[in-house]
């Protein structure tokens, strides 16, 4: 492994601004500020945000094509799309782990956003730590894929 994707879906480039008591202050590029700097030496990870499906699913069969672990933020993507699951299912029957993450907490949330159908196509799922879940997800990812430890946090 060489490469980690951070996919996220739409308004997610509008972090820290939209909705802070919601979402946090932190943005997208300080999430991905710290994501680099939590990784071991020969790992890279790529952060990239679209409000385009197909964009996003363009980039997950990449990641299957390159067999390159995914960090997934679906974002409203994920209470509703099938074409973003099966293109999930894509990159983990191929082996490759994805890990879905949420900022919030989408069980403690309004009705609609509880379900989502991407959740049945991931390795695993991290909601409702904030920010923090990027670092969780990466952390696991890289222990998981490349048998590396990342650095205690603090």
């Amino acid at each position: 492994m060489s490469t980690v994707m951070v996919l996220n879906g739409p308004n997610l480039q509008r972090l820290g601004t939209r909705e802070p008591d919601v979402y946090g202050v932190v943005s997208l590029p300080e999430v991905a500020e710290a994501l680099q700097g939590a990784v071991p030496d020969g790992i890279r990870v790529q952060v990239t945000q679209t409000d385009d499906e197909a964009t996003l699913i363009g980039w997950l069969h990449v990641a299957a094509d390159t067999r390159s672990p995914v960090i997934l933020n679906p974002a409203a993507f994920a209470h509703y799309s099938y074409a973003l699951h099966d293109a999930v299912r894509i990159v983990t029957t191929s082996g490759v782990p994805v890990v879905e993450v949420h900022i919030t907490n989408p069980a403690a949330r309004e009705e609609f956003r509880r379900e989502s159908v991407v959740s049945p196509a991931v390795t695993g799922v991290i909601a409702g730590f904030g920010t923090d879940g990027y670092l969780m997800a990466l952390d696991w990812v890289v222990r998981r894929w490349s048998g590396k430890q990342l650095p205690a946090a603090g």
